[in-house]
């Protein structure tokens, strides 16, 4: 396969996974409203974690994952599960495109943790590429204002928890295989959510409560067959999501690919648009066009080392 075959493979890959994920939004935004989000978390985990065995099988190992670095591992796993849960709890109450839009301030937190962590120089350029991107997403978020959603806060903590993912994904990548550490995120996802799941218990129901947090301490009940099917389809779901960025990213150069991640945005607007009538807003659209535009200038500088 030739280098550009291998990279028109990779973008398209890329491109399959981000529909992929804009399904489990809709899926989530969908039943949100009737179910906790730690009862979906659970059920999603379990229909994935036996794909993540899977994996492991298709990287021509046998028996369950290992690793000599547990502790790692289960921080990496719980930073996966709070950026997971603070996400759909700000897509319980923001609209699609103001989601995707904030979350893509990943690579400008990802730069700037990647200096205050790692140590990693960072010329007068890129920051302003940083500055730029942060008064994107305060046009998107809006604080102060009227129109101020507290939806907006968790997607920022879910990007900030993604953005510590990636810290220790780079630490981790060198010892142990992307199946290996799919394997330990989502025991800890199980986990994670028994254990948090009398929390609606204790705290009781709130009055009026913001549909963020109402979707964090809704109690549990019997999901409906069709509920049912669409919770587990969201295992299978972040198996296919998975799969395809997985390949996108074996099969081309990361520089190649990483700027097409940003098709998710054109996509959910669209699922807002023809599911709920979504219509983003001119802030919204602004706020969106500097963080992007940031972050993929952030991304030419890496892919030209500067």
């Amino acid at each position: 396969m030739t280098k550009t075959s291998s990279n028109v493979t990779g973008v398209s890959f890329l491109m399959l996974s981000a529909l992929i994920f804009s399904l489990q939004n809709i899926a989530v935004k969908w039943i949100g409203g009737d179910y906790s989000i730690l009862e979906i978390v659970t059920f999603r985990s379990l229909i994935a974690l036996p794909f993540t065995l899977l994996f492991y099988r298709y990287e021509g190992k046998r028996g369950l994952p290992t690793t000599q670095r547990h502790t790692l591992e289960y921080v990496r796993g719980a930073f996966l599960f709070l950026s997971y849960t603070t996400h759909f709890m700000g897509l319980a109450a923001l609209p699609l495109a103001d989601v995707e839009s904030i979350r893509f301030s990943a690579p400008l937190m990802i730069t700037f943790l990647s200096v205050v962590m790692l140590g990693e120089k960072v010329g007068p350029r890129r920051w302003l590429a940083l500055i730029v991107g942060f008064v994107g997403v305060l046009f998107i978020v809006r604080p102060g204002s009227v129109t101020f959603n507290l939806g907006s806060i968790f997607i920022l903590i879910s990007v900030l928890f993604y953005a510590l993912n990636v810290m220790l994904t780079r630490r981790l990548q060198t010892t142990d295989s992307s199946a290996t550490m799919a394997y330990y995120s989502s025991l800890v996802y199980l986990v994670a959510a028994f254990v948090l799941a009398p929390l609606p218990a204790i705290v009781g129901g709130i009055p009026d409560a913001h549909p963020s947090i109402a979707f964090l301490l809704r109690a549990w009940t019997m999901p409906t067959f069709l509920d049912w099917i669409i919770m587990s389809g969201l295992g299978l779901v972040w198996a296919g999501g998975m799969y395809c960025m997985a390949r996108a990213y074996s099969a081309a150069q990361a520089s190649v690919v990483a700027p097409f991640e940003y098709v998710s945005l054109p996509i959910n607007i669209m699922w807002g648009f023809v599911i709920w009538q979504e219509i983003p807003t001119l802030m919204t659209l602004a706020g969106a066009f500097l963080t992007l535009s940031s972050g993929m200038y952030i991304l030419y500088r890496e892919r030209n080392g500067r």
